[in-house]
């Protein structure tokens, strides 16, 4: 089962998705305040299920909120972003090598956010 890593950074709060196997699967911009960060959490848990697929790396490629952005970034590497119903990007990705381990890396946000547990993370 998946797991939302709270953690402090010197400008405010963040989260990391991890999946069962503690591999990071998305991140969050930083929030302001813990209260912002839990209500950013609660909008992945809800939208990751049902968003549909925008594939930017297609001629065309159009879908609706909420929504996974698959993209190619400036250095070639596959990356997504979940977008929430009103357009507001609530999570990020690393960087994939190939499109299929960007599609693998949508997937397990899809089955791991909506059931995740949260936990705070003490920096070092």
């Amino acid at each position: 089962m998946g797991k939302f890593m709270i953690r402090s950074v010197p400008t405010g709060v963040k989260f990391d998705l991890a999946a069962g196997n503690g591999s990071i699967i998305a991140t969050s911009e930083v929030y302001e305040t813990l209260a912002a960060c839990r209500r950013g959490i609660a909008s992945v848990r809800k939208n990751a299920e049902k968003a549909n697929l925008e594939d930017l790396t297609e001629a065309g490629a159009s879908a609706g909120n909420p929504k996974f952005q698959l993209y190619k970034d400036r250095a070639g590497e596959f990356r997504f972003r979940l977008t929430a119903r009103n357009g507001n990007v609530i999570a990020v990705s690393e960087g994939y090598h190939s499109k299929a381990a960007c599609l693998d890396g949508i997937a397990s946000v899809r089955e791991n956010a909506p059931a995740a547990g949260e936990t705070e993370v003490n920096n070092p």
